[in-house]
Order: structure tokens, then sequence, then C-alpha cells
């Protein structure tokens, strides 16, 4: 194996720690970040299993339909909008200490993998739960309700809304954190939020 390789895969682990000590120093933070994602996901997955509920009954109507199209679309993007903003946050209030990696030789692809890492945990963790506890909580109210449900939908719900909510995590995470990667030490040290 040559040095380089062993170098860039002790990078990874490196950065690996480090996302997970940075969870640990900010964990109301991180926690509170979470609960945000997990909230978005609930709502798409609780939307997602209205609108199959509402697509098996067989009088459905087209106004009803469009209805619930529309909330799965607005549940969609509120997901999207909550998500994107709380990973935005969260890496744009530490340039500085980017700024501090970057003075101690840290590289722009260390500098990511770390927000790739910490996006990635706090998105499974959050869209899984939220996505499991928003279709799991609709499935009950609806069927309190005496609607008819299959297992298969609210199973869909829920691994649609953490695919989303993963996804969107890690997207919404790794967007800013290469911006702050290619700034200047310098500026990044001096930003103030």
């Amino acid at each position: 194996m040559k040095p380089t390789q062993r170098r860039v895969s002790s990078d990874w682990s490196i950065a690996w720690r480090q996302a997970f000590a940075s969870l640990r120093v900010r964990l109301l933070r991180q926690t509170l970040t979470t609960l945000g994602i997990g909230a978005g996901s609930a709502y798409l997955a609780a939307a997602l299993v209205i609108r199959s509920v509402e697509v098996a009954k067989p009088t459905v109507d087209a106004v009803t339909l469009a209805r619930v199209d529309w909330q799965a679309a607005a549940a969609a993007a509120l997901c999207l909008l909550g998500v994107s903003n709380s990973m935005f946050i969260a890496v744009t209030e530490r340039f500085r200490e980017i700024g501090t990696f970057k003075c101690l030789g840290a590289t722009d692809g260390f500098i990511v993998a770390v927000f790739f890492f910490e996006g990635l945990f706090m998105g499974l963790l959050g869209s899984v739960f939220g996505a499991t506890l928003g279709a799991g909580g609709s499935a009950f109210v609806l069927s309190w309700g005496g609607s008819e449900l299959m297992a298969s939908w609210v199973l869909s719900a829920v691994v649609l809304g953490s695919t989303a909510g993963t996804g969107l995590t890690l997207i919404a995470a790794l967007t800013p954190a290469i911006v702050a990667a290619r700034m200047p030490a310098v500026a990044a040290l001096r930003t103030e939020i």
C-alpha cells in the first residue's frame, strides 16, 4: 500500500472521530437540529400516509386528490426548508473553527468530510425517528377514524421520509461546508456571525 493511500484512509477516520467529537461538544444544539430534521421528515411521512389512504378510496374525486398532492408537496418543501436552514446555520456558525482547522493544515476534503459525517449521522437519526413517528402517528389517527390502512403504505412512507430527510440533510450540510472549506483560513477566522 502506498503511503498516500494510508494517509487518505487515516484522514477519513480522523474526520469520522472529529465529527463525533463535534457532535458531543455541541450536543444540545445538534439535538435541536436533529429534531428539526425529524420534524420535517415526520410531516412528509404523515402526508404520504394520508395520500395513500385517499388514493385507495374508490370514491376519490379530483379535488381531494389535488388537495392531498398539494399537502404532500408542501410537506416536501417544508422538509427541504427546515433541513436546509438547520444545516446552513450549523455550518456557518463554525466558520472560525474551520479557519482554525485550515491553519493547522486540514485539507478542504477533510473539512467537507467532517460535515458530511455529521450530516449523515444527524440526517439518519432525525429522519428515521421523525418519519417513523409521523407515519405511525398518522396511521394511528387514520385507523382510529375508521380508515383502512395497509402496512406497505406506512412502511413506504417511512422509507421515503427517511431517505428524503437524510438526502436533504447531506445536501444542506455539504453546500455551505464546501463554500467554507474553500475560504482562505484568514477570512474564515475573521468571520463574525
